[in-house]
């Protein structure tokens, strides 16, 4: 029972810590900011996590887990390659829409060895579920069999991630992300695909 408490409290601890960071920035919140909002001690907090930077990669390692089980719930939805794209990023737009700052951008500034853990970790989830999405758009006749995949995979994320660690206001990120997925799509489109994609930047929640 008393297992079950801690984990219980630990897990309450990291939510609230999350949600305090992506809204208020992962420099600005302190230990006695979620120990206050939480109506407990700071010595509470402490008993599960040694320091702040140990919160924030704990915090970091559940927000990466909610991201890999959304894409999967988007990719089992099995919309077209150019179609899921536009979810995929629909879905994020509603997972960070309520926060101003970038948590990249932050976490690059203030806190550049988690950024770094956790840039590792994202890049290995973004290249499979990249190459996923350009095989499946190849045999959907929407992405061109020529393409090389590995090179189209490597050129997408480096520009996303660059867009997200560079980019202070998460607004801002979210537009310039739509002209990288309508920029990458275009670079490997068919006739067919650009048909697709257009159908998808008029009515984008389809």
């Amino acid at each position: 029972m008393r297992y079950n408490f801690n984990i219980v409290m630990k897990e309450k601890i990291i939510k609230k810590a999350i949600d305090m960071f992506l809204k208020l920035g992962f420099k600005s919140v302190t230990m006695d900011d979620i120990a206050g909002e939480m109506c407990i001690s700071k010595k509470t907090i402490y008993k599960y996590f040694s320091n702040k930077e140990i919160l924030i990669e704990e915090g970091t390692d559940v927000i990466h887990g909610k991201i890999q089980v959304l894409m999967e719930k988007v990719i089992s939805q099995n919309h077209n390659a150019i179609t899921e794209n536009f979810q995929m990023r629909e879905m994020f737009k509603e997972m960070f829409q309520s926060f101003d700052q970038s948590p990249s951008y932050q976490l690059k500034k203030h806190y550049p060895e988690i950024y770094q853990k956790m840039m590792s970790n994202a890049i290995d989830d973004c290249s499979h579920m990249f190459r996923q999405n350009i095989e499946k758009g190849i045999q959907e006749g929407l992405y061109r069999k020529e393409i090389d995949v590995e090179v189209c995979i490597k050129f997408y994320y480096t520009l996303i991630f660059s867009i997200n660690e560079n980019t202070i206001m998460e607004k801002d990120a979210y537009k310039l992300e739509a002209k990288a997925l309508e920029y990458h799509t275009r670079a490997i489109a068919t006739a067919k695909g650009i048909l697709e994609l257009e159908k998808n930047l008029l009515n984008p929640t389809t």
